[in-house]
C-alpha cells in the first residue's frame, strides 16, 4: 500500500493529543494505543497501522 492510499484522519486542535487507534476504528482491528506528536508540520503517522493524522486546515495549536 502506498502512502497515498493510507487513511488520513484530520483532527481539530481541541482534539489533541492525537492518538491511534481512534474511536472510529473497528475494535477487531485495534493495536496498542499510541499518542502522536503532530509536530511543526501538523502531521504524524501511526507506527502500527500507518494511518496518517493531520491537523485540520486553519487550526492552530496553542502554546503555554
Amino acid at each position: 500500500m502506498s502512502s497515498a492510499e493510507l487513511p488520513v484522519v484530520e483532527v481539530a486542535a481541541k482534539e489533541l493529543p492525537a492518538f491511534c487507534p481512534n474511536p472510529s476504528m473497528p475494535v477487531w482491528n485495534h493495536h496498542p494505543r499510541v499518542f502522536l506528536d503532530l509536530g511543526p508540520r501538523g502531521e504524524a503517522m501511526c507506527p502500527y497501522c500507518g494511518t496518517r493524522y493531520r491537523l485540520k486546515a486553519g487550526e492552530r495549536v496553542g502554546g503555554h
